[in-house]
């Protein structure tokens, strides 16, 4: 996930059409409350055989709306105002009825006129009876629907109330939202803890909730020239199950990553980089944190004047490449005036894992160092693997974790972070 997270709510107009399958509409409020956009409904007659507003509005938090004719509301044109104070209009469950009505443009109740008087995207999700969703009149509806810019989503095969088996079962709510979501073009609205779970669970199951935790993941790339840069072999893959295990333990997340190709964790604010310079900036932007966790390979170098064109090769011989060294955002952040409370470096070493890191720790006034073998066959290094063999040095010694996969080695740390900032009873 990318973009700012204190940006506006996405705002979703939910309109609850007749039908069995209203009683999802309940579920799919939750989602999209849960994933931080803000949702009001609209309840049909049909739909209110099926589901109450009273429901709804518990679960939304907002007023619900059933009829045309609220004279107080009318009297401001509030079906005009519903209807433009959304950025996505979702019709859910769409009835053979209700789509009929939206194809031809009918507006004889609050859910239509609405409709047809939005500027807004329009998605519609049917449900219906297996012929019904067959039915030439239906797909005609349809069509002219797509045709007209609306969105309608396939239904599900599979078997329904009514004894059938095919298509015209609702979709899964989690696949609604999934389809709202890329609509609005943000991966989970753009929120920084959504994905996560329900904040309803025991305490211990969410123990570095309302921390914050910065992470840094995968290579920085240093600019040669339009086609060429100087990299490492670093994945990112560990750097992204720090961030997600952060996440499942109740945090918010910020992470800052280099140039990789691996989907953003749910729950986690991402931020994309390509540079080390352009790194620093994230993570100073990031702050304050309660937890930095500084996983990434940044290079330590770069060229110091990037060519404007392609470098080619020339019979005097090899191009001169002149060095300046990059920022260094371990060191920095330890040094800041706004140092987290718990800074965590990593060190991929080749020879004298240890010691090394022991050194980096002093060098750099960090807390910890979990450091990596980075050496061996390619195929079997931690850099662009699975699995992982890490120390953690400390100041109160080095602590060893097996070789495992990376997403548990992600959450192992995690438990120690969260041990780490428990309040001492004892003081």
């Amino acid at each position: 996930m990318t973009g700012d997270s204190t940006a506006q709510a996405p705002r979703i107009l939910l309109v609850v059409g007749g039908g069995i399958a209203a009683y999802k509409a309940c579920e799919l409020v939750r989602l999209i409350r849960k994933g931080g956009a803000s949702v009001t409904c609209v309840v049909t007659e049909g739909g209110q055989q099926f589901v109450t507003p009273m429901t709804l509005a518990a679960l939304s938090e907002n007023p619900v709306y059933t009829t045309l004719w609220d004279l107080r509301n009318e009297a401001e044109m509030g079906h005009i105002q519903l209807s433009r104070e959304a950025d996505l209009v979702v019709v859910c469950p769409a009835s053979a009825d209700l789509l009929a009505k939206m194809a031809a443009g009918l507006a004889d109740d609050l859910a239509t006129t609405l409709i047809l008087a939005t500027d807004k995207p329009v998605m519609a999700v049917p449900a219906m009876n297996v012929r019904m969703w067959q039915h030439a009149a239906t797909q005609r509806n349809v069509a002219w629907l797509r045709e007209s810019g609306v969105e309608v989503l396939e239904p599900d095969e599979g078997p329904m109330a009514c004894g059938e088996y095919g298509p015209g079962r609702l979709p899964e709510p989690e696949a609604i939202w999934a389809a709202v979501t890329a609509r609005l073009g943000a991966d989970r609205a753009s929120h920084p803890l959504s994905g996560q779970p329900d904040f309803d669970t025991a305490p211990d199951h969410r123990p570095l909730y309302g921390r914050h935790v910065l992470v840094t993941a995968g290579p920085t790339h240093e600019p040669i020239d339009p086609v060429r840069y100087i990299a490492n072999r670093s994945s990112g893959k560990q750097g992204f199950a720090i961030a997600a295990a952060a996440a499942e333990a109740g945090a918010r997340v910020t992470l800052v990553a280099g140039p990789v190709a691996l989907e953003t964790p749910h729950g986690v604010d991402r931020i994309d980089v390509e540079s080390a310079r352009e790194m620093a900036e994230a993570v100073d932007g990031a702050l304050p944190a309660d937890v930095a966790i500084m996983v990434a390979a940044v290079a330590d170098w770069r060229t110091r004047d990037v060519a404007g064109q392609k470098m080619k090769k020339a019979r005097s011989g090899l191009p001169e490449l002149v060095l300046a060294e990059n920022p260094d955002i371990l060191a920095g952040l330890a040094a800041g005036e706004a140092r987290p409370g718990l800074l965590i470096g990593f060190a991929a070493e080749t020879e004298n894992v240890v010691d090394n890191a022991k050194a980096k720790r002093e060098r750099k006034g960090a807390d910890w160092i979990v450091a990596n073998d980075v050496s061996g066959e390619r195929q079997d290094s931690v850099m662009g693997g699975d699995h992982n063999l890490a120390h953690i040095v400390t100041a109160a010694g080095v602590e060893t974790l097996d070789r495992m996969p990376k997403t548990e080695l992600a959450r192992a740390l995690m438990a120690r972070v969260a041990q780490h900032l428990e309040p001492d009873d004892t003081e």
